[in-house]
Protein backbone atom coordinates (compact mmCIF):
# COMPACT_ATOMS: atom_id res chain seq x y z
CA UNK A 1 0.00 0.00 0.00
CA UNK A 2 1.07 3.57 -0.60
CA UNK A 3 1.95 5.82 2.36
CA UNK A 4 -0.86 7.75 4.02
CA UNK A 5 -2.06 10.94 2.38
CA UNK A 6 -0.92 14.22 3.91
CA UNK A 7 -4.45 15.59 3.83
CA UNK A 8 -5.56 16.83 7.27
CA UNK A 9 -8.26 14.80 8.98
CA UNK A 10 -9.52 17.56 11.25
CA UNK A 11 -11.70 20.57 10.48
CA UNK A 12 -14.78 20.89 8.33
CA UNK A 13 -14.57 19.49 4.82
CA UNK A 14 -18.19 20.39 4.00
CA UNK A 15 -19.64 23.80 4.81
CA UNK A 16 -23.24 24.74 4.01
CA UNK A 17 -22.40 26.64 0.77
CA UNK A 18 -20.50 23.62 -0.56
CA UNK A 19 -23.39 21.31 0.26
CA UNK A 20 -25.77 23.05 -2.13
CA UNK A 21 -24.27 20.74 -4.76
CA UNK A 22 -21.25 18.82 -3.42
CA UNK A 23 -20.71 17.13 -6.80
CA UNK A 24 -19.83 20.49 -8.38
CA UNK A 25 -17.08 21.34 -5.87
CA UNK A 26 -13.73 21.61 -7.67
CA UNK A 27 -11.69 19.83 -4.97
CA UNK A 28 -14.35 17.25 -4.17
CA UNK A 29 -11.85 14.35 -4.20
CA UNK A 30 -9.65 15.93 -1.54
CA UNK A 31 -12.64 16.77 0.64
CA UNK A 32 -14.05 13.27 0.34
CA UNK A 33 -10.65 11.82 1.25
CA UNK A 34 -10.40 14.02 4.34
CA UNK A 35 -13.94 13.11 5.35
CA UNK A 36 -13.46 9.34 5.10
CA UNK A 37 -10.10 9.51 6.88
CA UNK A 38 -11.86 11.14 9.81
CA UNK A 39 -14.81 8.74 10.07
CA UNK A 40 -12.96 5.47 9.33
CA UNK A 41 -12.79 4.27 12.98
CA UNK A 42 -16.58 4.39 13.41
CA UNK A 43 -17.57 3.77 9.79
CA UNK A 44 -18.90 0.23 10.27
CA UNK A 45 -20.77 1.06 13.47
CA UNK A 46 -22.56 4.03 11.87
CA UNK A 47 -23.46 1.95 8.81
CA UNK A 48 -24.97 -0.87 10.86
CA UNK A 49 -26.90 1.38 13.22
CA UNK A 50 -28.37 3.78 10.69
CA UNK A 51 -29.30 1.18 8.10
CA UNK A 52 -30.61 -1.20 10.79
CA UNK A 53 -28.19 -3.77 9.40
CA UNK A 54 -29.64 -3.55 5.89
CA UNK A 55 -26.32 -2.42 4.42
CA UNK A 56 -25.06 -6.00 4.75
CA UNK A 57 -28.18 -7.37 3.04
CA UNK A 58 -27.70 -4.94 0.15
CA UNK A 59 -24.11 -6.15 -0.27
CA UNK A 60 -25.31 -9.75 -0.28
CA UNK A 61 -27.71 -8.90 -3.12
CA UNK A 62 -24.83 -7.26 -5.02
CA UNK A 63 -22.71 -10.42 -4.77
CA UNK A 64 -25.62 -12.55 -5.92
CA UNK A 65 -26.23 -10.30 -8.94
CA UNK A 66 -22.55 -10.52 -9.90
CA UNK A 67 -22.92 -14.27 -10.50
CA UNK A 68 -19.31 -15.07 -9.61
CA UNK A 69 -17.80 -18.35 -10.79
CA UNK A 70 -14.80 -20.41 -9.73
CA UNK A 71 -11.60 -18.72 -10.86
CA UNK A 72 -13.11 -15.23 -11.22
CA UNK A 73 -11.11 -12.13 -10.36
CA UNK A 74 -13.13 -9.41 -8.65
CA UNK A 75 -12.09 -5.78 -8.31
CA UNK A 76 -14.01 -4.00 -5.54
CA UNK A 77 -13.59 -0.24 -5.98
CA UNK A 78 -14.07 2.18 -3.06
CA UNK A 79 -13.86 -0.89 -0.84
CA UNK A 80 -13.72 1.04 2.43
CA UNK A 81 -13.38 -1.34 5.36
CA UNK A 82 -13.80 -4.34 3.08
CA UNK A 83 -17.37 -5.50 3.71
CA UNK A 84 -18.25 -6.12 0.06
CA UNK A 85 -14.75 -7.30 -0.85
CA UNK A 86 -14.91 -10.02 1.77
CA UNK A 87 -18.42 -11.08 0.82
CA UNK A 88 -17.03 -11.69 -2.67
CA UNK A 89 -14.10 -13.61 -1.16
CA UNK A 90 -16.47 -15.87 0.77
CA UNK A 91 -18.59 -16.45 -2.34
CA UNK A 92 -15.50 -17.42 -4.37
CA UNK A 93 -14.32 -19.65 -1.55
CA UNK A 94 -17.60 -21.54 -1.76
CA UNK A 95 -16.97 -22.03 -5.48
CA UNK A 96 -13.42 -23.29 -4.94
CA UNK A 97 -11.09 -20.55 -6.22
CA UNK A 98 -10.72 -16.94 -7.27
CA UNK A 99 -9.16 -13.65 -6.26
CA UNK A 100 -10.48 -10.34 -4.93
CA UNK A 101 -8.74 -6.98 -4.85
CA UNK A 102 -10.16 -4.08 -2.86
CA UNK A 103 -9.12 -0.58 -3.90
CA UNK A 104 -9.82 2.60 -1.96
CA UNK A 105 -8.81 6.23 -2.30
CA UNK A 106 -8.61 6.63 1.49
CA UNK A 107 -5.54 4.91 2.88
CA UNK A 108 -6.71 4.66 6.50
CA UNK A 109 -9.62 2.42 5.51
CA UNK A 110 -7.30 -0.29 4.20
CA UNK A 111 -5.70 -1.56 7.45
CA UNK A 112 -9.24 -1.97 8.82
CA UNK A 113 -10.14 -4.09 5.78
CA UNK A 114 -6.95 -6.13 6.11
CA UNK A 115 -7.72 -6.80 9.75
CA UNK A 116 -11.14 -8.18 8.83
CA UNK A 117 -9.61 -10.40 6.15
CA UNK A 118 -7.15 -11.90 8.65
CA UNK A 119 -9.92 -12.61 11.14
CA UNK A 120 -11.98 -14.39 8.47
CA UNK A 121 -9.18 -16.89 7.77
CA UNK A 122 -10.11 -17.14 4.08
CA UNK A 123 -9.47 -20.27 2.07
CA UNK A 124 -6.00 -20.46 0.54
CA UNK A 125 -7.58 -20.90 -2.88
CA UNK A 126 -9.02 -17.38 -2.65
CA UNK A 127 -6.75 -14.36 -2.42
CA UNK A 128 -7.87 -11.02 -0.97
CA UNK A 129 -5.61 -7.99 -1.33
CA UNK A 130 -6.14 -4.30 -0.60
CA UNK A 131 -4.56 -1.39 -2.47
CA UNK A 132 -4.76 2.37 -2.38
CA UNK A 133 -6.01 3.70 -5.70
CA UNK A 134 -8.29 6.05 -7.57
CA UNK A 135 -11.48 4.93 -9.33
CA UNK A 136 -10.47 7.16 -12.24
CA UNK A 137 -7.10 5.42 -12.73
CA UNK A 138 -7.36 1.86 -11.43
CA UNK A 139 -4.04 0.06 -10.80
CA UNK A 140 -4.88 -2.97 -12.97
CA UNK A 141 -4.36 -3.78 -16.68
CA UNK A 142 -6.93 -3.59 -19.46
CA UNK A 143 -9.41 -6.49 -19.73
CA UNK A 144 -8.03 -8.22 -16.62
CA UNK A 145 -10.97 -8.75 -14.23
CA UNK A 146 -14.28 -10.60 -14.38
CA UNK A 147 -16.25 -8.40 -11.99
CA UNK A 148 -15.96 -4.75 -10.99
CA UNK A 149 -18.03 -3.66 -8.02
CA UNK A 150 -18.48 -0.37 -6.21
CA UNK A 151 -20.76 0.01 -3.19
CA UNK A 152 -21.86 3.49 -2.10
CA UNK A 153 -18.78 4.96 -3.75
CA UNK A 154 -19.56 6.12 -7.27
CA UNK A 155 -21.40 9.11 -5.84
CA UNK A 156 -18.16 10.17 -4.15
CA UNK A 157 -15.76 10.11 -7.11
CA UNK A 158 -14.83 13.35 -8.84
CA UNK A 159 -16.29 12.24 -12.20
CA UNK A 160 -18.70 9.29 -12.03
CA UNK A 161 -19.01 9.00 -15.81
CA UNK A 162 -15.26 8.67 -16.29
CA UNK A 163 -15.24 6.08 -13.52
CA UNK A 164 -17.68 3.95 -15.52
CA UNK A 165 -15.38 4.22 -18.53
CA UNK A 166 -12.48 3.10 -16.34
CA UNK A 167 -14.52 0.11 -15.13
CA UNK A 168 -15.13 -0.79 -18.78
CA UNK A 169 -11.39 -0.63 -19.47
CA UNK A 170 -10.40 -3.15 -16.81
CA UNK A 171 -13.26 -5.62 -17.35
CA UNK A 172 -12.90 -8.59 -19.66
CA UNK A 173 -15.50 -8.96 -22.42
CA UNK A 174 -18.46 -10.56 -20.72
CA UNK A 175 -17.38 -9.14 -17.36
CA UNK A 176 -19.99 -7.83 -14.96
CA UNK A 177 -20.23 -4.35 -13.47
CA UNK A 178 -22.08 -4.04 -10.15
CA UNK A 179 -22.90 -0.59 -8.77
CA UNK A 180 -24.63 -0.37 -5.39
CA UNK A 181 -25.77 3.13 -4.53
CA UNK A 182 -28.25 5.02 -2.40
CA UNK A 183 -31.39 6.36 -4.03
CA UNK A 184 -34.73 7.80 -2.93
CA UNK A 185 -38.05 5.94 -2.64
CA UNK A 186 -40.29 6.47 -5.65
CA UNK A 187 -43.48 6.88 -3.59
CA UNK A 188 -43.94 10.42 -2.29
CA UNK A 189 -45.02 9.48 1.24
CA UNK A 190 -42.11 7.08 1.74
CA UNK A 191 -39.71 9.58 0.19
CA UNK A 192 -40.91 12.30 2.58
CA UNK A 193 -40.51 10.09 5.65
CA UNK A 194 -37.12 8.88 4.49
CA UNK A 195 -35.85 12.40 3.79
CA UNK A 196 -36.99 13.53 7.25
CA UNK A 197 -34.91 10.76 8.82
CA UNK A 198 -32.04 11.21 6.35
CA UNK A 199 -31.74 14.98 6.75
CA UNK A 200 -32.97 15.64 10.29
CA UNK A 201 -32.19 12.62 12.45
CA UNK A 202 -29.31 10.65 10.95
CA UNK A 203 -26.85 13.59 10.66
CA UNK A 204 -27.33 14.44 14.33
CA UNK A 205 -27.06 10.92 15.75
CA UNK A 206 -24.23 9.83 13.43
CA UNK A 207 -22.21 12.95 14.24
CA UNK A 208 -22.70 12.45 17.98
CA UNK A 209 -21.61 8.81 17.82
CA UNK A 210 -18.64 9.39 15.54
CA UNK A 211 -17.50 12.73 16.91
CA UNK A 212 -17.07 13.84 13.30
CA UNK A 213 -16.14 17.46 12.63
CA UNK A 214 -15.77 17.26 8.84
CA UNK A 215 -19.49 17.47 8.02
CA UNK A 216 -19.54 13.88 6.71
CA UNK A 217 -23.09 13.17 7.80
CA UNK A 218 -24.41 16.39 6.31
CA UNK A 219 -22.62 15.54 3.07
CA UNK A 220 -24.20 12.07 2.89
CA UNK A 221 -27.88 13.09 2.44
CA UNK A 222 -26.99 16.09 0.29
CA UNK A 223 -24.80 13.99 -2.00
CA UNK A 224 -27.61 11.47 -2.45
CA UNK A 225 -30.32 14.07 -3.12
CA UNK A 226 -28.18 15.92 -5.68
CA UNK A 227 -26.79 12.83 -7.44
CA UNK A 228 -27.97 11.55 -10.82
CA UNK A 229 -31.25 9.72 -11.45
CA UNK A 230 -31.55 5.96 -11.86
CA UNK A 231 -32.30 6.53 -15.55
CA UNK A 232 -29.12 8.56 -15.99
CA UNK A 233 -27.05 5.80 -14.41
CA UNK A 234 -28.45 3.03 -16.61
CA UNK A 235 -28.15 5.21 -19.73
CA UNK A 236 -24.49 5.99 -18.99
CA UNK A 237 -23.72 2.32 -18.43
CA UNK A 238 -25.24 1.46 -21.81
CA UNK A 239 -23.31 4.31 -23.43
CA UNK A 240 -20.10 2.78 -22.04
CA UNK A 241 -20.87 -0.51 -23.79
CA UNK A 242 -22.70 -2.49 -21.12
CA UNK A 243 -25.53 -4.78 -22.14
CA UNK A 244 -28.53 -6.12 -20.26
CA UNK A 245 -28.35 -3.18 -17.85
CA UNK A 246 -30.77 -3.39 -14.93
CA UNK A 247 -31.32 -1.40 -11.76
CA UNK A 248 -32.85 -3.43 -8.93
CA UNK A 249 -34.52 -1.26 -6.28
CA UNK A 250 -33.94 -2.51 -2.72
CA UNK A 251 -35.78 -1.70 0.53
CA UNK A 252 -38.49 0.50 -0.99
CA UNK A 253 -35.95 2.19 -3.27
CA UNK A 254 -33.56 3.42 -0.56
CA UNK A 255 -30.82 1.59 -2.43
CA UNK A 256 -30.41 0.41 -6.04
CA UNK A 257 -28.15 -2.34 -7.35
CA UNK A 258 -27.21 -1.79 -10.99
CA UNK A 259 -25.80 -4.58 -13.15
CA UNK A 260 -24.41 -4.55 -16.66
CA UNK A 261 -22.35 -6.93 -18.77
CA UNK A 262 -19.49 -5.70 -20.93
CA UNK A 263 -20.21 -6.53 -24.55
CA UNK A 264 -18.15 -8.99 -26.54
CA UNK A 265 -18.11 -12.02 -24.24
CA UNK A 266 -20.02 -15.21 -23.56
CA UNK A 267 -22.01 -13.55 -20.77
CA UNK A 268 -23.03 -10.55 -22.86
CA UNK A 269 -26.61 -11.75 -23.30
CA UNK A 270 -27.08 -13.50 -19.98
Amino acid sequence: MAPPSSLPTSGSAWTEPLLVNPHAVADKAQRVGRMFSAIAPTYDLINRLHSLGMDQHWRTVAVRMAEVKAGDTVLDVACGTGDLTLKFARALGQRGSGAVVGVDFTYVMLPLAQGKAKRLNLRRSVGAAFLQGNALALPVPDCSVDVVSIAFGIRNVADWGKAIDEFTRVLKPGGRLIILEFSLPAKAILRGLYNFYFHRIMPVTATLISGDKTGAYKYLPKSVNTFISREAMTERMMQAGFEGVVGKALTCGICVCYRGVKGGGSHAKS
